[in-house]
C-alpha cells in the first residue's frame, strides 16, 4: 500500500457561547482535517486546528508544504517521512507551526496502519490498559459566574467524572471564592485541578497557590509563561501542590529541557505540537525514565489511543469541542474513557459533518 495523495479539509466549529480564560476568549475553532489517501482505497485521518482564524491558512500550508515527504511512501513507513520531514523544516525550524504539520501527517500515518491491519493504534504501539480515567476540562471558564461554575462541577461529577479542572484568573479574590464553591460542590474526593494559563510569575503563583491549597488542589497547570523553564522548577520545589505543563512544549528535545529542569512534577503533550503519534510516545517513554506521569492535551479522540498505551499515563483530558466531527462517541463508564476496539483511532470523520462546518 502506497500513500498516493493528500488532501486537507479546512472545518470552522463554532460555539453556542464564548469560552474565557486568563489569556483568551474564545468563540470558535479553525480545524484542518487531514487525509491521507492510497492506492488500495484506505484513507487515514487526523486532525489539527487553532483558535485564532487568521492562522487557519497557515496552519493547512504547512501540511502541504510536507505532502513530497509522504507522497510515494507505505504508511509503514512512518519514520522515514520524519527523517524526511525535520530535514525540510531544518530552515524554519524545529517548533511551532513546521512541527504541526508533521504531527498532521504522522497521525495520518499511523490511522492508515492501524486500519490496513484492521487494529488500534493502541494494538499497534502496546496496549497496557483498556480504559483510561478522564477528567472534565470541557467547562468551569473565567466567562461563567460562580454560580454556574458550581453546578457545572456537580453535574459533571453525577456524570461520573472522578476529576474537574478550574479555570484561574490569576487574581485571588477572584479565584480563591471560585475554588471553594467548587470544591464545595464536588465533596472531598473529587480532584480538583487549576490551570492559571501561564498567566502568572512566579511570586505571584506561590502565593495564590498558598490561598488554594485548603482546597486539595491535585495540579496547577501552567501558573508561568511555558519557556520560563527556571520558574517552573522554582514552583515546583516551593510548593506541595504538583506543577503540570507541557502543552506548548515541542518535540522529545522540549521536553528533555523540561524534565532536566525539574520544571513539572506531571508533562502534558499536545498531540499537534509535540509532533504527533510518534513523538507522543518518545516524550512517554523519556517521561518514565524521570519516573514522571504524563497527562493528554486536548484532542481526546486521538489522546486516549496513546494513553492507553503508555505505563505511566494518568488522566485523560475530556472535553467535547470537536466531538460533532466524528460517527463515533465516546464512550465513558465510571469515570473512565473505553478504548474502542476498531481500527486505526478508532474514531471516523463524518464526512455529512465535515461538509457542514466546512470552511
Amino acid at each position: 500500500m502506497i500513500v498516493t495523495s493528500l488532501r486537507t479539509t479546512p472545518l470552522v466549529l463554532p460555539l453556542d457561547r464564548p469560552i474565557g480564560n486568563a489569556t483568551a476568549t474564545i468563540s470558535k475553532f479553525s480545524c484542518i482535517a487531514i487525509h491521507l489517501e492510497t492506492d488500495d482505497g484506505l484513507v487515514g485521518e487526523n486532525l489539527i486546528f487553532t483558535i485564532r482564524p487568521e492562522q487557519h491558512k497557515m496552519l493547512e500550508a504547512m501540511v502541504h508544504v510536507l505532502a513530497d515527504a509522504v507522497i510515494g511512501k507505505s504508511p509503514d513507513m512512518v519514520t522515514a517521512f520524519w527523517r524526511e520531514a525535520w530535514q525540510r523544516i531544518n530552515f524554519i525550524g524545529f517548533s511551532g507551526v513546521s512541527i504541526m504539520g508533521i504531527s498532521a501527517i504522522d497521525g495520518a500515518l499511523w490511522d492508515l496502519r492501524g486500519k490496513a491491519v484492521n487494529r488500534s493504534i493502541t494494538q499497534l504501539l502496546g496496549q497496557a490498559r483498556t480504559s483510561v480515567p478522564a477528567y472534565a476540562s470541557g467547562g468551569l471558564w473565567l466567562s461563567q459566574d460562580i454560580d454556574e461554575i458550581a453546578r457545572q462541577a456537580a453535574d459533571f461529577v453525577a456524570s461520573g467524572f472522578g476529576a474537574v479542572k478550574l479555570r484561574l484568573a490569576g487574581n485571588a479574590a477572584i479565584d480563591v471564592p471560585r475554588a471553594a464553591a467548587v470544591r464545595e460542590a464536588i465533596g472531598p474526593q473529587t480532584g480538583l485541578m487549576i490551570d492559571a494559563n501561564q498567566a502568572l510569575d512566579a511570586k505571584s503563583a506561590i502565593a495564590l497557590a498558598r490561598q488554594l491549597e485548603p482546597f486539595a488542589i491535585a495540579w496547577f497547570e501552567e501558573p508561568v509563561p511555558a519557556h520560563d523553564l527556571a520558574h517552573s522548577a522554582q514552583l515546583a520545589r516551593a510548593l506541595d501542590i504538583p506543577i503540570a505543563s507541557g502543552e506548548n512544549e515541542y518535540t522529545i528535545h522540549g521536553f528533555r529541557r523540561m524534565l532536566e529542569a525539574g520544571a513539572a512534577d506531571i508533562i502534558m503533550p499536545d498531540l499537534q505540537r509535540v509532533g504527533g503519534v510518534s513523538e507522543f510516545m518518545r516524550v512517554g517513554a523519556l517521561a518514565a525514565a524521570f519516573d514522571t506521569p504524563i497527562s493528554s492535551h486536548l484532542f481526546p479522540q486521538q489522546s486516549l489511543s496513546l494513553m492507553a498505551a503508555i505505563p505511566n499515563a494518568t488522566l485523560l483530558e475530556h472535553l467535547d469541542w470537536f466531538t460533532p466531527l466524528y460517527n463515533e462517541p465516546m464512550e465513558l463508564e465510571n469515570g473512565h474513557a473505553l478504548m474502542p476496539d476498531r481500527p486505526g483511532w478508532g474514531f471516523s470523520f463524518d464526512p455529512d459533518a465535515l461538509a457542514h462546518y466546512a470552511a
